[in-house]
């Protein structure tokens, strides 16, 4: 264990984090799986969710593993050459995707063979992130004009947005506000910035006026379930959203300081996406709100880290990739507990690393992996440029002891060198291996 450990390079604080979240999440995700499991087989047992779920904490660890050992600055060519074949594969989960849980939202496509789905947006946004951060870093010297960033920079990131608003609005909208959010720490003009975000609302407005002309394409199925949402978080008109949060309230509330116990959870048979969605709303009712605030916190640590290894990372291309893989995923956790205490709409954004799934989990410690990547360069720098300081101090160490022996006396030079074997290659014999024969 010690040897593995070992090998693990990189911030050793976020990999602790890490590892504290996905072990605290077995407790939560055996314990709300009970209504999964009565409505899968009838019996209640949720020991198969529980290996289920081990079995894609595991894989994700070795994702981190095997991602955090390639050089970071590998992915900068890589988002390039990756960014259409995510278009094709949004593409082909738009037109024939699989709708998961009853969901009129083909967000999922099936992987032949394994007979497991994938959420292609979760590997879209690490794709584009990356992309934006390579081209910020790429043009930080240059002036280019506000077209050409268009062409490069704003098109890749609006096709692939329009790709993916049709069956998630939530993730569409997340991934744009990182965009921003990176642009602006990249030190994009602001101009532009406002310009982009208002060509953005202009473009939403125009899908929901195609959508209201034709409102029975399946494309645009989403759109009467957003407005609800809406509808139903600004009033007080029931629906199965609103009995959501109401039965997350009741498990928040139920909590109190201490929790009933590890388990001991009522609403997990009663609530839709208990292990899922609303994962957070278990964790308060069954550890309290000392375990509520205990999450949030262990979050916000990992976002301070990630600050942190965002300001020590070497190049700009590093720090743009902390902050566009790292941010995204506290906040997807702050909204995923925001709509568990009603103050935002139900989005369906999980709880990374604590909720059950496995696509989101292992697209999480894809990013979590590249961000360790980061990291683990600059500690090869610092170590390479100790080992070069040690390598002086051991050369100047011989220089001074030369110097040192050059000022002594003849005759103190000799007791040094006394009982040493005295070789000279100067030879006045007509064999020139004679100097060497002789010895």
């Amino acid at each position: 264990m010690k040897e593995l450990v070992n090998k693990l390079k990189g911030d050793r604080v976020i990999w602790s984090f890490v590892a504290l979240l996905a072990l605290f999440s077995f407790m939560p995700v055996f314990s709300a799986s009970s209504n999964l499991a009565y409505i899968g087989h009838g019996t209640g047992n949720t020991l198969g969710y529980l290996v289920k779920h081990l079995a894609h904490i595991c894989i994700g660890f070795m994702i981190i593993y095997w991602v955090h050992k390639v050089p970071y600055h590998y992915f900068r060519a890589i988002s390039k050459i990756a960014l259409p074949v995510v278009w094709i594969l949004l593409l082909y989960t738009l037109l024939k995707g699989t709708v998961i849980a009853g969901a009129n939202a083909s967000r999922w496509i099936q992987v032949p063979f394994i007979g497991i789905t994938f959420q292609t947006s979760t590997l879209a946004s690490i794709v584009l992130f990356i992309y934006v951060a390579r081209y910020l870093s790429k043009t930080k010297e240059e002036n280019e004009p506000f077209q050409t960033s268009f062409v490069q920079l704003w098109i890749p990131v609006f096709i692939t947005l329009v790709l993916i608003l049709p069956a998630n609005f939530s993730t569409t909208a997340l991934i744009f506000s990182m965009v921003m959010m990176l642009t602006f720490i990249g030190k994009y003009p602001l101009k532009y910035i406002g310009f982009i975000i208002g060509s953005g609302i202009a473009m939403l407005a125009f899908f929901l006026l195609v959508a209201k002309a034709f409102p029975e394409s399946r494309f645009f199925s989403r759109v009467a379930t957003w407005e609800s949402r809406i509808t139903n978080f600004t009033t007080d008109k029931p629906d199965e959203d609103d009995y959501q949060i109401e039965k997350a309230k009741i498990a928040i509330a139920s909590g109190r300081l201490g929790g009933l116990g590890p388990g001991k959870s009522v609403q997990k048979n009663f609530l839709p996406q208990s292990s899922s969605d609303f994962i957070y709303a278990i964790v308060v009712e069954e550890y309290g709100l000392v375990g509520g605030v205990s999450i949030l916190l262990l979050y916000l640590l990992l976002l301070f880290r990630f600050v942190i290894a965002s300001h020590k990372a070497n190049t700009l291309f590093g720090k743009l990739v902390v902050v566009g893989l790292g941010f995204p995923m506290i906040f997807q956790a702050m909204i995923n507990m925001a709509v568990a205490v009603e103050l935002l709409p139900v989005t369906g954004q999980t709880l990374p690393l604590i909720s059950s799934g496995g696509s989101s989990i292992w697209m999480t410690c894809f990013a979590l992996g590249i961000i360790i990547s980061v990291t683990k360069k600059d500690e090869e720098i610092v170590e390479e440029q100790q080992e070069k300081e040690r390598r002086k101090e051991a050369l100047q160490r011989l220089i001074d002891k030369e110097l040192a022996e050059e000022d002594l006396p003849v005759d103190e030079r000799e007791e040094i060198y006394e009982g040493e074997p005295m070789y000279s290659i100067e030879d006045n014999s007509r064999n020139p291996m004679n100097a060497v024969l002789n010895k």
